[in-house]
């Protein structure tokens, strides 16, 4: 849509949620968030502060420094000229004088910190005109990490690739280890990193391989020096995932669990049976609310997913959030599946991507975690994108060498 259309999209929001406006604000590339709304290239320098006002009814008015006049030119509204700090808070507080209620990118007692973009002083001076600062959450969404088909279709790209290379991965260890040729975690790293590199995939960081205790580790770094060698029988986490090389490409994000045996060990087993179980059942969960067109939102799917885990015992080894929105940066601006980190109220919707990856981990032994990502269509249908491992894989037992 044109930006007259998503203008009068995002009046509709304000005037459902009775909010009196959108104050969009950003100094230096803060809000990211506002800047992706209002279509501002990422590398575009605008050294000063400028305000794009959104009523919820009427016309945009835009507040820009006077050396930077043009700044918003692409965007619709009248436009107030500042010099001195005076004038702004003066056009600030004119433009403001009609509201009482006003959505920024605030989220109280940062409760969403991917959401809070706008500094403390900057409210502070907004609630000075006797203002009420709401968040922006219940809306920005539908604006900022949305699929088009485009996109969608790069995701689901990504996604099969990674399910690909993880199996190229594991025939590697593999072969490796039946024909006594050392390897260890950084190899096996630098081999998942080239193979995207080399098919047109980029990623933020590099994957992860993990074997034995520093598979417990969540965000285990395999380094250069001191990455541990691969051996017959050790247990083994890769966590990976990559997009296009395009700035409007969505990534894919999975983690899969291996043995270099010919089968587990009864505790190897018995956590990642749990696990799985976990990320069954908040999957099953988001399908069918989906599906019956019921509210759902992260925090929701995040309780469901470690009720299982708690039920089994083993609560204070699942040590994160279930998953994370993901969009053209790997961890996106949307609905988190988090109850634990922070309380994410705000609502899984349509066209959205997020991530299901319940963890056990268990020091000194070994940690398990499942990922895939799921795809919420406009048909109330909930996709899951990037393979499922359905059962613990053993890399001798299953012919892969």
């Amino acid at each position: 849509m044109d930006f007259q259309e998503r203008i009068k999209d995002v009046q509709k929001h304000l005037v459902k949620e009775k909010i009196d406006g959108w104050l969009l604000y950003d100094f230096h590339g803060i809000n990211t968030l506002a800047r992706d709304f209002l279509k501002i290239d990422p590398e575009l320098l605008i050294s000063r502060r400028f305000f794009y006002w959104i009523p919820a009814v009427g016309t945009p008015i835009k507040i820009l420094h006077v050396i930077e006049p043009h700044v918003l030119s692409h965007l619709p509204g009248a436009t107030e000229h500042y010099l001195k700090w005076q004038e702004l808070e003066a056009a600030l507080q004119n433009v403001l004088k009609s509201a009482q209620t006003v959505a920024m990118e605030y989220s109280p007692r940062n409760a969403i910190p991917c959401l809070s973009k706008v500094d403390a002083g900057t409210v502070e001076l907004v609630r000075s005109f006797n203002i009420a600062v709401v968040s922006s959450a219940s809306f920005l969404q539908y604006y900022t990490c949305t699929l088009d088909a485009e996109q969608l279709k790069s995701h689901k790209e990504a996604a099969d690739f990674l399910d690909k290379v993880v199996a190229l991965a594991w025939k590697k260890i593999a072969d490796a280890l039946l024909t006594s040729q050392p390897i260890n975690e950084h190899q096996v790293r630098i081999f998942i990193a080239e193979h995207m590199d080399e098919h047109g995939f980029m990623t933020e960081g590099l994957p992860i391989c993990a074997v034995n205790a520093h598979s417990a580790d969540p965000h285990f770094e395999p380094l250069k020096e001191g990455s541990a060698q691969i051996k017959k029988g050790d247990f083994i986490l890769i966590d990976l995932w990559c997009k296009k090389k395009h700035p409007r490409a969505v990534y894919a994000d999975i983690t899969r669990v291996a043995v270099a045996a010919s089968s587990p060990t009864a505790r190897q087993q018995e956590i990642f049976t749990i696990v799985r179980e976990a990320q069954r059942s908040a999957t099953e969960f988001v399908m069918s609310r989906y599906q019956a067109g019921k509210g759902l939102k992260g925090f929701e799917v995040d309780q469901v997913c470690r009720s299982v885990i708690e039920e089994k015992g083993y609560g204070p080894y699942f040590t994160h959030r279930t998953g994370h929105n993901i969009y053209t940066k790997d961890h996106g601006p949307g609905a988190h599946i988090d109850s634990l980190e922070t309380l994410d109220l705000r609502e899984l919707i349509p066209h959205t991507c997020f991530s299901i990856e319940p963890g056990i981990y268990l020091p000194q032994e070994f940690g398990i975690r499942l990922e895939y990502d799921v795809y919420l269509g406009s048909d109330g249908k909930a996709e899951v994108t990037g393979g499922i491992e359905d059962e613990l894989l053993c890399l001798f037992r299953e012919g892969i060498a």
